[in-house]
């Protein structure tokens, strides 16, 4: 599932791609909105909040100024057309928007997720749950903090992943930190320095959004293989100590308790059963 660096790098991209452009024609493919137009509105910004991406258009005839709220998840996609050129075949029936702009470009979401539009005025009605992104002027590192240590009880990793105490961090964000913290992914968040672990993650996901080449390197090395501790090295092992890299599956449909990879050298603490006994009340 693309990340809050992603879905902001995403929005720069549309912002070079389509702000200042008016849409003559939208064809929504997804039945709540399959009434709505946004014909005659320009594009004006994309922002972002943890996972969720806000096009934000125009007012019109007294209409109030409109957000366009998606989710990328595991499969979703933008795809800015020139004119004459078509999506490939098998991509087709997978569209759920079409924007066609005024100079002859066509916009296409595909895949899009929890698709909603909303007066720009009421974004909160679709990512109000959600807590404080790094990524976002409104930042509020304190109020990070305090949400992460509600549930002091919480596995760390399963905090991290919580997009309601901080929004933007995903699996290979929770992996990571949790190596750089030095210890096990199942620690209870409340034994964790958590300004601390805060500082470091809105630092690190900053400098993955905004840094040309530096997009979900965490080792602060650019060679190919050498980019992350611990995620995805179960073959190369522990970058730092060389041991070996162990990996514990999702649970199905758990957000909080995703693959998790980490280092029992390094990493002190106890096992993935200490999830299982975090959920029990």
């Amino acid at each position: 599932m693309p990340e809050g660096d992603s879905v902001f790098r995403l929005a720069r991209r549309l912002d070079r791609q389509l702000v200042g452009s008016t849409v003559v024609r939208s064809d929504f493919r997804t039945p709540a909105l399959a009434t709505r137009d946004l014909s005659g509105r320009e594009v004006l910004e994309h922002v972002t909040h943890g996972k969720h991406l806000l096009t934000r258009f125009s007012g019109l005839d007294g209409s109030p100024a409109a957000t366009l709220h998606s989710h990328l998840r595991m499969d979703g996609s933008w795809s800015t057309l020139r004119p004459g050129k078509h999506l490939p075949r098998d991509v087709r029936p997978h569209v759920r928007l079409v924007l066609g702009l005024d100079d002859g470009r066509a916009v296409h979401g595909i895949r899009l997720h929890d698709l909603a539009l909303v007066p720009t005025a009421r974004e909160h009605d679709v990512v109000g749950h959600l807590g404080p992104d790094p990524l976002r002027d409104d930042w509020d590192p304190a109020e990070a903090v305090r949400r992460l240590g509600a549930r002091p009880g919480t596995p760390l990793v399963s905090a991290l992943l919580d997009q309601r105490a901080m929004a933007g961090l995903g699996n290979l964000w929770a992996n990571e930190l949790a190596f750089l913290t030095g210890v096990s992914p199942w620690t209870a968040v409340g034994e964790v320095d958590l300004p601390r672990l805060v500082d470091r993650a809105a630092r690190m996901l900053r400098q993955s959004a905004t840094v040309e080449g530096a997009y979900q390197v965490t080792t602060g090395s650019r060679a190919r293989g050498d980019t992350h501790w611990v995620t995805g090295r179960q073959r190369q092992g522990c970058r730092r100590c060389r041991g070996p890299v162990s990996v514990s599956a999702e649970i199905p449909g758990d957000a909080a308790n995703r693959r998790t990879w980490w280092c029992r050298s390094c990493q002190p603490g106890p096992g993935p059963e200490a999830r299982v006994r975090a959920a029990v009340p």
